[in-house]
């Protein structure tokens, strides 16, 4: 049975953490993630308005072809990144080791990476070869998915239920919108960017949890 892992890894641990330094008031979400080739290319959102040079640090780094502005929101924005991954060791070891991320979460702080491998034993692999590289993998939280037959929440953490069963009382989904993120956000007492990850998170942990089940991906 398939696994995933969550893991919290320091941003000077691997290359693409290095290459996308953030100061301390933002924070990067990667949207995809698609191999190409020795390239690997992300769509990242960056929370905050972001700081002055940061395009030009990132266009400067080696492995990096060019970094393109895709859309721009009040409070994000999101961009294109063409970018050599072969010589990053963390993608190395996951996709190496058949694993697939979900998603993940950086700050200048630290990076959460949400990851699905086909068995543990993979997962061991790839944790052996993240130590070889010297890379700190700190597991929050390792699980087999599970159907709905399970439990009552789907995969979903306390926080992310209430935010997203809050969403749906007060209309957040509903043509045209009930509420705001801003609106959720006062309710919940939270920032507006804290609303919509924590949404993000939520949607997708329940989709996983409750449709991509092993028989539904067969």
């Amino acid at each position: 049975m398939s696994v995933i892992a969550e893991v919290r890894i320091p941003p000077d641990d691997f290359e693409l953490g290095q290459i996308l330094d953030l100061d301390e008031t933002s924070a990067i979400e990667l949207e995809t993630l698609v191999p190409s080739g020795d390239v690997t290319v992300p769509l990242f959102w960056v929370y905050e308005p972001v700081e002055n040079g940061f395009l030009e640090a990132v266009e400067r780094y080696p492995t990096v072809n060019s970094v393109t502005e895709v859309d721009v929101f009040e409070d994000r924005t999101l961009f294109r990144l063409d970018w050599d991954a072969s010589q990053d060791h963390l993608f190395k070891c996951i996709l190496g080791n058949d694993g697939q991320i979900l998603g993940a979460t950086g700050t200048s702080k630290k990076w959460d990476f949400e990851i699905r491998f086909p068995h543990r034993e993979v997962l061991s692999q790839c944790q052996t070869c993240c130590e070889d590289a010297h890379i700190s993998l700190e597991f929050v939280r390792v699980y087999n998915p599970a159907g709905p037959e399970s439990g009552p929440w789907y995969g979903l953490s306390d926080p992310q239920r209430e935010a997203l069963s809050l969403a749906v009382r007060l209309g957040y989904y509903d043509i045209p919108r009930g509420c705001t993120t801003e609106e959720l956000a006062d309710e919940l007492g939270i920032s507006d960017q804290a609303v919509t990850e924590r949404l993000r998170r939520a949607i997708g942990a329940f989709v996983r949890h409750s449709l991509l089940t092993p028989e539904s991906e067969e």
